[in-house]
């Protein structure tokens, strides 16, 4: 029998300080996530970060929390809710920090006699600390716990002529209503070693002005190029003409060099040059979280009114938007009746 496991970011228990060290402890001490020696992680993860961050983030979840609770963790569940009727097999959700864990879902599906699994990471662009942590984790408890299960991995779909139109659609919804003078894509940001380390060609990802326009069997792999993409493919379906939109990165920890051009600077930026009326979209997430909501939405809008902007918009993340539940309901089916497993939808 076959199932659907639905992987998204993750998201503490509540806005407490307690439970956001608990999440912060589990997310940044992802191997992926802070990719150095265990030892200096957990010296900079529990001997420093935790000390100090966990208050800060919970006043940040605090702002965005719902009655419900986490938005993204709602906003999966919604998703979940409109694709269930549509489609022949069973559909749960998890998360890969928090709750609920792989764990929880793939055991959801094997009590529902699933042993063949659509594995998908909810996440447009393929990154080490993303995608990959989700399949290797995956992996982890599908050996130890569910052995006699098999996987179908959905790859990054950043490209997918569906996604495509449902984001760019999404966006010209937002857009009717506001003045827009220029649309921001704005993108989480990763330290630029993991695009070097996630280069299976090992050359090609120089982080310079040219190598994400050049064909390599590297961009299936590549984040920044990715990310790129998503921007060039959606600026052509809405016919947006050049110098209207941009891309940044945002969310940058540490002092390590990370994807630029940086988000609060470019908004900033963005202001100065004349910009009155400024959209941003992020495409990374599907899921709208707390760094959509409260880091762009709040804090960019702040940042953008401050540096002489007049009207700022956070279009939403795809969320549980019908078309996009109609998308993965579709890809879901085509999955559930085809007679022999693939590793595409």
């Amino acid at each position: 029998m076959k199932g659907v496991l639905l992987v998204n970011l993750g998201s503490p228990d509540s806005p407490q300080p307690k439970d956001v060290r608990k999440y912060l402890d589990e997310f940044l001490m992802d191997e992926r996530v802070i990719d150095v020696p265990y030892l200096l992680r957990v010296l900079l993860v529990r001997g420093i970060i935790l000390n100090t961050r966990p208050k800060k983030s919970a006043k940040a979840y605090q702002k965005i929390w719902w009655d419900e609770g986490s938005p993204l963790i709602v906003l999966t569940k919604r998703l979940q809710e409109k694709i269930k009727p549509q489609v022949s097999v069973p559909v749960e959700i998890a998360m890969r920090y928090g709750n609920p864990s792989i764990h929880h879902g793939l055991q959801q599906l094997y009590d529902q006699g699933v042993r063949e699994v659509l594995l998908f990471p909810m996440y447009p662009q393929f990154a080490m600390a993303t995608t990959e942590t989700i399949l290797v984790l995956a992996e982890e408890v599908r050996q130890k716990h569910f052995p006699d299960m098999q996987f179908t991995i959905v790859p990054a779909f950043y490209n997918h002529p569906d996604y495509v139109k449902d984001l760019s659609n999404s966006i010209q919804e937002s857009l009717e209503k506001f003045p827009n003078d220029h649309l921001l894509f704005s993108y989480h940001g990763v330290p630029e070693r993991h695009i070097r380390k996630s280069d299976v060609t090992k050359s090609h990802c120089k982080i310079d002005g040219s190598c994400c326009n050049t064909p390599s069997k590297a961009h299936e792999f590549c984040y920044r190029h990715q990310c790129y993409e998503t921007t060039k493919q959606v600026a052509k379906f809405l016919n947006l003409p050049e110098g209207s939109y941009s891309t940044s990165f945002q969310s940058r920890l540490g002092r390590d060099p990370w994807l630029q051009p940086y988000t609060d600077k470019t908004i900033e930026n963005l202001a100065h040059r004349g910009i009155k009326n400024l959209a941003v979209v992020t495409p990374a997430f599907v899921s709208d979280c707390l760094e959509t909501l409260e880091e762009i939405a709040m804090e960019g809008g702040e940042e953008f009114k401050e540096a002489g902007g007049t009207e700022f918009l956070a279009i939403p993340c795809l969320n549980d938007h019908d078309n996009w539940a109609k998308t993965l309901s579709r890809w879901i089916d085509q999955w559930a009746t085809a007679t022999v497993a693939t590793q595409t939808v």
